[in-house]
């Protein structure tokens, strides 16, 4: 072999590249000191692209194929090296290959919870995860913006930022969309559909786009849960007095179920009294202007204007302390006046009708 066979043996004739980890965007073909000859094989496989570097620029980008490096091949690398005549000479550049599969399965969440404004509850602390997909969308920009001279550039590097972006996107979105807490479950998909948008349209710079962007879970603080687990018992209930009761009797079985709590079930009927008060005092309130159930309807006992029914032949309301229809007492003396009386037997003073 002579001296130019043996020269001709150095430069490299056949580029490739097979990823055995699955997990590299970005690796830099080992060229080093040798130069590659021109008319070298380049073989893309599906899911890559080569890109060509002169003296730290961009040049030509290659896609999925064989191809023959050639100077009516590679317009911008030959600009660059001045090859205007066609000069088919040995040359030197940087050759990436980018892997621009899809990579799936990858998980975002937030660290510390987002504060909302819900328009029912008020403000409310959030927490929210999911999974994500990505791919290179643009090779050139990557390698420009992100993996610079870095000779092997993993998915790892960059996954973090990509979190970063999300879980703040995510927030703003979320923020700015005034889904009520209730609602949240059924807009999963239109939140995570408005998320992906405002985080590729970051992610373009970088040559990386997010097909797929998936909301999983929003959760609230524990205590929040609670008050919305108590609200839903209220609303099955469909009776804050008789909710009040329940809530009243469960408390006594729990004392009878504890024998050093026994003690504490002296305060039990003054806190029922007090609770079937404020219980009345809300459903007032919220049913103010409603028409009071009417006296003998359907149900045993008498009813009373305030809703409570009590048992036959009671003549104050065990709910409100008033007068049931039908009983009358003198306002000077509180002497039971009897039926169709026009003036009170112990003091003489007028009745009303």
């Amino acid at each position: 072999m002579g001296f130019w066979d043996r020269l001709k043996s150095q430069f490299i004739e056949i580029l490739e590249w097979v990823d055995p980890t699955r997990e590299t965007l970005v690796y830099k073909f080992p060229v080093y000191a040798n130069e590659i000859k021109s008319g070298a094989k380049l073989t893309v496989r599906e899911s890559q692209a080569a890109v060509f570097v002169n003296e730290g620029r961009v040049a030509d980008v290659f896609q999925p194929g064989m191809h023959e490096l050639r100077t009516s091949n590679m317009p911008i690398l030959s600009t660059l090296l001045g090859w205007k005549y066609g000069f088919e000479s040995p040359f030197k550049a940087d050759v990436y290959f980018v892997n621009t599969r899809l990579f799936t399965g990858q998980k975002w969440g937030t660290q510390n919870p987002i504060i909302v404004r819900d328009p029912e509850i008020g403000p409310v602390r959030l927490r929210a995860f999911g999974t994500f997909t990505f791919r290179v969308a643009d090779p050139g920009k990557l390698i420009k913006n992100i993996a610079g001279t870095d000779p092997l550039f993993t998915a790892d590097e960059i996954t973090g930022q990509l979190r970063n972006f999300m879980v703040a996107r995510f927030a703003d979105f979320t923020a700015s969309a005034k889904v009520p807490l209730f609602d949240l479950a059924s807009q999963y998909d239109e939140l995570g559909e408005g998320g992906r948008k405002k985080i590729g349209a970051d992610l373009a710079d970088y040559g990386i786009e997010v097909p797929t962007f998936l909301v999983e879970n929003i959760s609230v603080p524990p205590e929040v849960e609670a008050a919305i687990d108590k609200r839903g018992q209220i609303q099955v209930t469909g009776d804050l007095n008789r909710f009040v009761q329940y809530q009243t009797g469960q408390a006594i079985a729990d004392a009878a179920k504890n024998p050093g709590a026994a003690g504490d079930a002296m305060g039990l009927g003054a806190g029922f009294v007090m609770a079937q008060q404020m219980a009345h005092a809300v459903a007032a309130g919220a049913g103010q202007g409603a028409a009071a159930a009417p006296v003998g309807a359907v149900g045993p006992g008498v009813a009373c204007a305030c809703g409570a029914r009590n048992p036959a032949g009671a003549r104050f309301c065990s709910a409100c302390g008033r007068p049931v229809a039908g009983a009358r007492f003198c306002s000077k003396c509180g002497v039971e006046a009897a039926p169709g009386a026009k003036f009170c037997a112990g003091c003489g003073t007028a009745l009303p009708a």
